[in-house]
């Protein structure tokens, strides 16, 4: 903190008590010792009234100052989110209801897909089992018209 004589009311204050003295010194009246103590001491008592004066207004001041400080301290430590119950549950129920659809949307493409898949194992199984008739009965021809011959040749010994 500053010094007391630092202070600009103070410092004028002091340059008057001095300029009281000079002046008082200078002045050639016959001016006696008790005037002069008289003078000084109004003008000691100016000094400590300004002095007063300065220490209650810088007191005012750094009362203001610290005021201010903790309301801003107190403003910075308070909670800023409020939370408000009914909108929670409205943006809760929201995102339930996106889950809910992009959900159902994605099992209706995995059933698509799936339903996709089977038709065309199903034809891949009808082909298989046609070509495996076919080539059944070609090998069952093949097989009695050789029996045939064969039974032929068994009769022709």
């Amino acid at each position: 903190m500053n010094s007391v004589f630092l202070r600009p009311a103070l410092r004028r204050s002091a340059y008057a008590l001095a300029l009281l003295g000079a002046l008082a010194a200078c002045q050639k009246h016959d001016a006696s010792a008790g005037q002069f103590a008289s003078k000084v001491d109004d003008a000691a008592q100016q000094v400590q009234q300004k002095a007063d004066e300065a220490a209650s207004y810088v007191g005012a001041q750094v009362d203001t100052e610290r005021d201010t400080a903790q309301q801003n301290l107190d403003a910075a430590s308070k909670p800023s989110v409020t939370i408000n119950p009914a909108s929670l549950a409205s943006e809760a129920q929201a995102n339930l209801q996106t889950a809910a659809s992009a959900t159902q949307a994605a099992l209706g493409r995995a059933a698509s897909d799936a339903g996709a898949g089977l038709q065309t194992a199903g034809q891949k199984l009808q082909q298989w089992g046609v070509d495996q008739t076919a080539s059944a009965s070609g090998s069952a021809s093949s097989s009695s018209a050789s029996g045939e011959s064969d039974a032929e040749k068994q009769m022709d010994k």
